[in-house]
């Protein structure tokens, strides 16, 4: 199983997939300009590892042992200093990539300290640059930068990586090739979600793949980014930049739909089939619930097995 996309969006999938199954892969986006990672991008000219970082914490094994390493590499530094507010975690794998000169094996070591459930890989080799169009009313402007994306106030069109030649992690293309099913979603729509499908070699691993492919949809509009998008706006998004991309699923929560038929009309032009579950934690806080997340998962799994004969369902559901 292969779950795509970066930050708390993805680390709410993973928390879920782990219920489900251990043979998971994390694809991450590594486009992330902001914070720590931002910073150590700039001074390193090196993938942002923040994102990697949390999709390990995600995976981490709930032992004595595994737990407090997920504590120790979520640990953030408070001074006056260089130090202040960079995530230990991001400079421990920065540090592995240094010594070892290998994104995959770096992450690979900082796992095995986690006793991870899975495996995490950068979307691609290189550190990318969201660039995208912004319509406020009459104007128009440019944007770039993941945090300038994600801030944006007004409609999000022709949203691209830079630089234009960044092709796909090989790692990754492998994964999704070999998966049985594909997981995108949640997580800010165009910074996090969007770009596996902008960026070319990763779009065309994800239309080849003979792998069932869920959306899972957000909970609440992100500000700036989609907060006058409705969900089923978000799935003809990703539909526009992939029309050949087939869905199989799309989870979400009822809570959040107001045109069920709009959704369901949305899910139908990419394919897929739509699932409303209850999803969201009851604090009220707009997360996802893992266990709830993760009984989704093998209501759809278990779904579209039963009605379209598909793969072995993965280790765990049922």
């Amino acid at each position: 199983m292969v779950a795509l996309g970066g930050g708390h969006g993805l680390s709410a999938t993973l928390r879920a997939l782990r219920h489900v199954t251990h043979r998971l892969t994390a694809v991450v986006t590594v486009a992330d300009d902001g914070g720590s990672s931002g910073r150590l991008r700039q001074e390193f000219d090196c993938l942002p590892p923040g994102d990697l970082r949390m999709a390990l914490a995600a995976l981490t094994d709930d032992s004595e042992w595994g737990l407090t390493w997920r504590d120790v590499l979520q640990h953030r530094f408070a001074g006056d200093g260089e130090l202040d507010n960079h995530a230990l975690g991001n400079l421990l794998i920065l540090a592995l990539w240094q010594l070892l000169g290998d994104d995959v094996e770096g992450l690979d070591w900082v796992g095995r300290l986690l006793s991870i459930h899975g495996r995490v890989v950068p979307m691609s080799s290189s550190p990318l640059v969201i660039e995208a169009d912004v319509v406020d009313g009459h104007r128009r402007s440019r944007v770039s930068g993941q945090v300038a994306v994600a801030t944006a106030r007004g409609r999000i069109e022709n949203v691209r990586l830079c630089p234009p030649e960044a092709v796909a992690h090989p790692v990754a293309v492998e994964a999704i090739a070999e998966a049985d099913w594909v997981v995108l979603g949640p997580g800010s729509w165009y910074s996090s979600v969007l770009p596996h499908l902008v960026l070319d070699s990763m779009r065309e691993a994800l239309v080849s793949t003979r792998a069932r492919k869920v959306l899972v949809l957000n909970l609440t509009a992100q500000r700036g980014e989609t907060e006058d998008m409705t969900p089923a706006d978000h799935v003809r998004v990703l539909h526009e930049y992939a029309p050949g991309l087939r869905l199989d699923v799309v989870v979400a929560d009822p809570s959040t739909v107001e045109d069920v038929a709009a959704l369901e009309e949305a899910a139908r032009q990419t394919g897929a089939v739509l699932v409303l579950r209850q999803v969201r934690t009851s604090d009220g806080l707009g997360h996802h619930d893992s266990l709830r997340l993760a009984a989704a998962f093998r209501d759809s799994f278990d779904g579209v097995v039963a009605d379209l004969g598909a793969p072995a369902a993965p280790e765990g559901a049922g």
